[in-house]
């Protein structure tokens, strides 16, 4: 799979244009504050519907105008030629698949794409809803049943908290709604277990081959209801059921959930410690793309695919040996690679030069 036409419309500092892209490196270079990452970004947006810069829309219009629109043609895994397109305006936005208007739900995944940014070391950080905001995508890029878990789970909780505010929990809606968090909460826990488990495996052998064949990463499910590793869909269920009932009196009081996979956490250890708190700024960054690796490799494995990958500022973000490492890697990979630096890099591929948010092929 790769992105072979991006086109995009009053997108933050970028002058429109058209960009026919290569199957494999693409590099994106010039000064700081001319556009590289806006130009990364709209790959990102086009994929995914979300900006990895801003949760506020408007950000991404250029200076007085009021709609954005994104435009790409990709080539899937059957060599056939698809068309995605979102159109943005400051009330909504419309995802479109060879031209018919679709839902989010079916739109996202279909082009997958990993990205790894200066920002995702919130991942390790950050508060746990960034790490729980972020599994959610990766899993659902590969789990369209997981994807709907979590929309359901949202509009049920969304509830549930309003009858419990409402004080209606003795009311038959409210045992209704409460079978349903449970049942959708039990199905989020297990597919996070599951993904956890097998991404562990590759995180670990990832960082040993990438950074440090010495060392031990693992990265572990912090389920709000304690151990649940060898517990079956049933008694999974029947304990959260039974967490439910201890927390109900408090739940009263205080007038919202106080339990549920949105309590849930994931901790990443090196070496038996927990990296948030002793791991070096450089440690952490090899973990998060150790991480993004093995994003990779779960995909694969999952959808027979290989996703698009970008990667920002590399040159600023790693040594030159974990940069050539990192290089190496993706050369003998079937990636396409969108990568930007302040500099050209000695690479194979199709270079872009960004000058005043104009793209510019490179010629040489």
């Amino acid at each position: 799979m790769y992105l072979k036409q991006l086109s995009y419309s009053n997108f933050r500092c970028l002058e429109d244009t058209k960009t026919e892209l290569d199957r494999n490196f693409n590099l994106i270079y010039g000064k700081n504050g001319q556009g590289k990452t806006s130009f990364i970004e709209a790959v990102h947006f086009l994929a995914t519907g979300k900006s990895f810069r801003t949760k506020k829309t408007k950000e991404l219009f250029r200076y007085n105008k009021n709609r954005v629109i994104v435009f790409g043609k990709y080539i899937n895994k059957n060599e056939e030629e698809n068309i995605l397109a979102i159109d943005v305006n400051e009330e909504k936005k419309d995802f479109y698949i060879n031209r018919n208007k679709n839902k989010y739900i079916d739109y996202v995944g279909l082009l997958n794409i990993i990205s790894f940014i200066p920002e995702d070391i919130e991942i390790i950080v950050g508060n746990p809803s960034i790490r729980r905001n972020f599994f959610n995508y990766e899993i659902s890029q590969a789990k369209k049943d997981y994807l709907k878990s979590i929309v359901d789970f949202e509009k049920i909780l969304k509830t549930r908290n309003k009858l419990i505010k409402e004080k209606k929990t003795r009311e038959e809606i409210y045992s209704i709604y409460n079978e349903k968090f449970m049942e959708e909460g039990t199905n989020i826990i297990i597919h996070r277990r599951e993904f956890i488990k097998n991404i562990s495996i590759l995180l670990n052998l990832n960082y040993r081959k990438l950074f440090d064949p010495k060392s031990e990463l693992k990265l572990k499910y912090d389920c709000f209801l304690g151990d649940i590793d060898k517990k079956t869909k049933e008694e999974i269920k029947e304990k959260f059921s039974e967490n439910i009932k201890r927390k109900a009196e408090r739940e009263k009081i205080l007038g919202y959930s106080l339990t549920g996979p949105q309590k849930d956490d994931f901790i990443f250890e090196l070496n038996g410690k927990n990296a948030k708190s002793f791991s070096s700024q450089g440690e952490k960054k090899s973990i998060i793309f150790s991480l993004k690796v093995s994003e990779i490799d779960m995909l694969v494995k999952e959808k027979n695919e290989y996703p698009l990958f970008i990667m920002d500022d590399i040159a600023s973000y790693f040594d030159e040996v974990r940069k050539k490492s990192i290089l190496d890697y993706f050369i003998n990979k079937k990636i396409q690679c969108f990568i930007t630096s302040t500099e050209d890099l000695n690479i194979k591929g199709k270079k872009f030069i960004i000058e005043k948010g104009k793209v510019i092929t490179d010629e040489k």
